[in-house]
């Protein structure tokens, strides 16, 4: 698998969330760029750490309802965002009955009643138009008209979603069978049940209520234009090299105010680099993370922090037992305030007493001059989270 190439102004539907006006559609960006959605029924459960529905309507007991409603007010008290940038915050049950006033009886039976309408006669079934599903209840993007296909059973399916912090799931045992629910990870919306017949790469069928969904048409350039307050929230990107990207990356994804990382090579002089060229062949590229980021919750300096604590700033080409120039210390810069803010830091923290016997090697370079950032094969990205471990953090 060739990695995919990701400019300076290319980032917008990676890091940037698919801002309005930053192209969706052709752009060979999928949704798994965005978080690492798991391809199983199983593991999409185990992913929510789902529990069996009761049987039937009304049959839940007392101590289940109050457990989900505590889990519910406990996930809105903390605000979230997924890796598309879009606020994923729990809403309130207020909060929700608020936004149904503007369904119909029908929507409000299907979306909060977890009602199923009639085969064959959804609005949206066949609708080719190119653009984004969103949640008819809170306006969540949920799927894109690529993803899309004819599944032949009437009703709307697809086989990967927008994010896959977008949707949650749910084991559902009612009706004498056993499914896999699909709801609205911000408004626990019923959406309808996911199924594992789909088409290649994923395997599953995302099938769903037209009556769960609105439908927001594409420009003719591609780009999206989210309805006011509905779109994702700014972002900006940074770039760092320090060490396999597997360690850096976890540890910035797990850095609050961090929206996404992911990592990939940049810095060399081949276009489209594998793995296996960077590290067995004089490609010149570093293993790089690209960070999108909140600035109104973490400031570039303290990235620039986080990166000293996360790798060996003094150690040339090499961290730990990883020697080789794809594994020296970098910072791309992403436009003039990051680099004279970088150097700055970096004279900074050589003046410490950390630093003051041992020289600083980390290398920095603006995006123009280092290039592209290419993303790394799939089996690199959220390497930790789905494999477990973790790199020891430099002493």
């Amino acid at each position: 698998m060739h990695a995919r190439s990701i400019g300076v102004l290319g980032v917008a539907g990676i890091a940037g969330g698919l801002l309005a006006g930053a192209a969706l559609f052709g752009s060979g960006i999928t949704a798994r760029a965005f978080s690492g959605a798991p391809s199983t029924l199983d593991a999409l459960l185990e992913r929510d750490d789902a529990s069996t529905k009761p049987e039937g309507p009304g049959q839940g007991s007392q101590q289940e309802s109050d457990m989900k409603a505590t889990k519910v007010a406990a996930e809105a008290s903390q605000a979230a965002f997924s890796r598309s940038a879009f606020d994923i915050t729990r809403l309130s049950e207020s909060r929700v009955e608020e936004l149904a006033t503007k369904l119909t009886p029908s929507e409000r039976h299907i979306l909060l009643s977890k009602g199923t309408e009639r085969p064959f006669c959804g609005t949206l079934l066949d609708n080719k138009k190119q653009g984004v599903y969103t949640c008819k209840l809170c306006d969540l993007p949920l799927f894109k008209s690529d993803d899309k296909f004819n599944s032949g059973t009437g009703w709307p399916s697809f086989f990967q979603p927008f994010d896959a912090e977008h949707i949650a799931y749910t084991k559902d045992a009612s009706h004498g069978m056993v499914r896999v629910e699909i709801t609205c990870a911000r408004c626990d919306g019923h959406l309808g049940h996911v199924f594992d017949d789909g088409p290649k790469p994923t395997g599953l069928r995302y099938c769903l209520n037209s009556e769960s969904l609105s439908f927001i048409e594409a420009e003719k350039d591609g780009s999206i234009r989210w309805p006011e307050g509905t779109g994702p929230i700014a972002t900006e990107v940074a770039y760092f090299a320090g060490g396999c990207f597997w360690g850096v990356e976890d540890r910035f994804q797990q850095t609050p105010g961090v929206i996404n990382s992911v990592s990939g090579y940049q810095g060399g002089h081949k276009d489209n680099p594998t793995y296996k060229e960077v590290c067995y062949s004089d490609t010149g590229h570093a293993e790089t993370v690209m960070v999108t980021f909140d600035p109104k919750r973490v400031s570039y300096r303290q990235l620039l922090e986080k990166f000293f604590a996360y790798h060996n700033p003094t150690t040339l080409n090499r961290q730990g037992p990883d020697v080789g120039t794809q594994y020296r210390s970098a910072i791309f810069t992403a436009n003039e305030a990051q680099h004279k803010e970088a150097l700055a830091f970096i004279a900074e923290q050589q003046q410490t007493p950390k630093f003051k016997d041992r020289k600083i090697v980390t290398q920095v370079t603006p995006v123009s001059e280092a290039g592209v950032f290419y993303a790394a094969e799939e089996y690199h990205q959220d390497y930790h989270e789905k494999n477990g471990g973790h790199c020891a953090m430099p002493e």
